[in-house]
């Protein structure tokens, strides 16, 4: 297939071909969320095409909100509140948060007290505050990307060193469930990217939660 850059010429809507492009492990409910930079001309109709995304979107369970923009690009966050409340909430997650100063966002930590959205704004919010106050990415951003707890926790203690493997992440847990996962995903991309090219809606493509 084309390179996907110069395939976009035959796309009306150049934010939906970076979803896909960028996206699609999360839209197709393989994975928590995904992160990337979109580049645009102008902030107001920027901000529109979002709210039509999200329109679009919120009701099969994915949201897209921004974590950080400039004058030509914004940082946007693509992610699905159910899966990111369980991802955490897990143990191990909500050890390594407190951590990195997430305590007063991450007291109500039981479905059944905070409501999913509830617990993910919350540490959202703080999340973007992080992203904002420093250039380089915070080490707990995996966390709300779907990596495993057990690499993120492992990136972090060994400063990104003497991991097993790399692929959509460092890998210092199960290296052979990771790479099972990168081939899914790197699968899941070409598919979408292919389907999408022929005539699939970005709305078709995002299963429901």
């Amino acid at each position: 297939m084309e390179d996907i850059l110069e395939l976009r010429r035959w796309v009306d809507n150049k934010i939906e071909m970076d979803l896909i492009r960028e996206c699609a492990p999360t839209l197709a409910g393989l994975k928590t969320a995904n992160l990337f930079n979109y580049k645009f001309d102008d902030l107001t109709n920027m901000h529109k095409e979002l709210a039509r995304i999200n329109g679009l979107l919120n009701i099969k369970g994915v949201y897209v909100r921004i974590l950080r923009k400039s004058m030509t690009r914004a940082l946007l966050y693509v992610y699905r509140p159910v899966r990111l409340a369980k991802d955490l909430t897990n143990p191990l997650a909500v050890s390594l948060l407190k951590k990195e100063g997430y305590g007063d966002y991450i007291k109500k930590t039981s479905p059944r007290e905070c409501s999913m959205i509830e617990i993910c704004e919350k540490a959202i919010y703080f999340l973007t505050r992080r992203v904002n106050e420093s250039e380089c990415f915070p080490h707990e951003i995996g966390l709300f990307l779907g990596y495993p707890a057990v690499d993120v926790k492992g990136f972090i203690e060994q400063k990104g060193q003497n991991c097993k493997c790399c692929g959509f992440w460092k890998v210092y847990g199960d290296e052979e469930s990771s790479k099972m996962k990168f081939e899914q995903y790197r699968k899941c991309i070409e598919v979408y990217k292919k389907v999408f090219l022929q005539g699939r809606s970005l709305c078709q493509l995002t299963v429901s939660a």
